[in-house]
């Protein structure tokens, strides 16, 4: 990778949005929590859920991760309150296919990840990338797990 190549890959707009990461931390009591981690280059992120009506209530991430892992859960951050686990695994796989297919960028309202097009031909930070919508996805799924135990 050249000095352009990097800079086109680490554009302004990925620093912005990596400075600006919401929900930090962990919730106190939260109905599901899932861990994903990079085996390539050991960014991990760590997202905490609580739900009303099968929608992200609230929720926090612990990001460990490249800046863009961070800028994808910067974009993700934004979106996730009062969305459903449908609408997340969605834009996960919407995600995926944009940066290993040349699919389209991800539906709105997470659309702002079209600022990761440029990642397309870095196949080893795709992993990272997608981090915190795969860990959004299983703890929202634990989440309602947890919840049919306790009605059942």
């Amino acid at each position: 990778m050249g000095d352009s190549d990097l800079i086109k890959l680490y554009s302004g707009r990925i620093l912005e949005l990596a400075a600006d990461i919401p929900h930090l931390g962990r919730l106190p009591a939260p109905e599901g929590s899932a861990r994903h981690r990079s085996p390539l280059c050991g960014s991990t992120v760590t997202v905490d859920v609580t739900m009303a009506d099968h929608r992200v209530k609230d929720f926090a991430q612990d990001v460990k991760a490249c800046a863009l892992g961070q800028a994808a859960a910067s974009v993700v951050g934004r979106a996730l309150p009062g969305r459903t686990r449908a609408e997340v695994e969605r834009a996960r796989d919407e995600l995926r296919a944009m940066l290993r297919d040349n699919g389209p960028v991800p539906s709105a309202p997470f659309d702002g990840l079209e600022v990761l097009l440029p990642a397309r031909g870095y196949r080893n930070r795709h992993a990272s990338i997608l981090l915190s919508l795969e860990a959004a996805a299983e703890a929202i799924a634990a989440a309602e797990k947890a919840e049919k135990r306790i009605e059942g």
